[in-house]
C-alpha cells in the first residue's frame, strides 16, 4: 500500500467518524442546538465534528494497533486455527465484561441485568454481520479476526465512555469509533489489492 492509499485511508476515516458522531450528537441533544441563535447551532456542530474526529483518531490508532496484534498473534501461536480459537474466547470474555462489569458497577437498586446486556449483544450482533461482510469479500479466514476487531478492539477504544456510563456519551463516543472502525475494516483489502 503506497503513501497516497495511507493518506486516503486517514483522511476518509477521519471525514466517516467526524460525520456520523456530528449527526448522533446533533439527534442526542437536537433542543440544545437548535435553541438560541443560528451561532449557537453553527458552533455547536463544529464541536460536535471536532470531538468525533478525535474519537475517530482514537479508532485509527486502534486499527492499526490491531493489526501489529495479529500479526503477533500468528506469530506467537503459529497457526491461524489456534490464534482464531484465542480471539473467540477473547471475544467472550469482553462480552461477558461489558454485561457483568457495568452491572456491579453501575446497576440501581431493583436494576436488573438485562438493561446492561442490550448495548454489549448489539455490539457482538453488528460484529457478526460486519465479519460477514468482509469475510465474503476476502476469505472465510477474515471472520474471526474481523469480528475481534469490531468487539474487542471497539471495547477498549470505547473504555473511557464505558466508565462515565452516562448514555449521551455512550453513544456520542462509539458512533464515531464504530463507523471509522467498520470503514477501515471494510476499505483496507480494496485498497491493499494489487492493480
Amino acid at each position: 500500500m503506497n503513501s497516497k492509499k495511507v493518506v486516503y485511508l486517514f483522511f476518509t476515516t477521519l471525514l466517516v467518524g467526524s460525520i456520523s458522531g456530528a449527526i448522533v450528537g446533533f439527534i442526542l441533544d437536537y433542543s440544545v442546538y437548535t435553541e438560541g441563535s443560528f451561532l449557537n447551532m453553527f458552533f455547536g456542530l463544529i464541536w460536535l465534528l471536532g470531538i468525533s474526529a478525535a474519537f475517530s483518531l482514537v479508532s485509527q490508532m486502534g486499527f492499526f494497533a490491531y493489526l501489529t496484534v495479529h500479526r503477533f498473534g500468528l506469530g506467537l501461536f503459529k497457526s491461524q486455527k489456534l490464534w482464531n480459537y484465542v480471539q473467540i474466547i477473547i471475544i467472550a470474555f469482553v462480552v461477558f465484561d461489558l454485561i457483568y462489569f457495568r452491572y456491579i458497577a453501575f446497576a440501581l437498586p431493583g436494576e436488573t441485568i438485562f438493561n446492561f446486556m442490550i448495548m454489549p449483544i448489539l455490539l457482538l450482533l453488528y460484529g457478526i454481520v460486519i465479519a460477514y461482510l468482509k469475510a465474503k469479500d476476502t476469505n472465510q479466514g477474515a471472520f474471526i479476526p474481523a469480528l475481534f476487531f469490531i468487539v474487542v478492539i471497539t471495547t477498549i477504544e470505547w473504555v473511557p465512555a464505558l466508565t462515565v456510563n452516562d448514555p449521551k456519551w455512550l453513544w456520542l463516543y462509539l458512533t464515531p469509533l464504530i463507523t471509522a472502525n467498520t470503514w477501515q475494516l471494510l476499505i483496507l483489502h480494496r485498497l491493499t489489492q494489487a492493480k
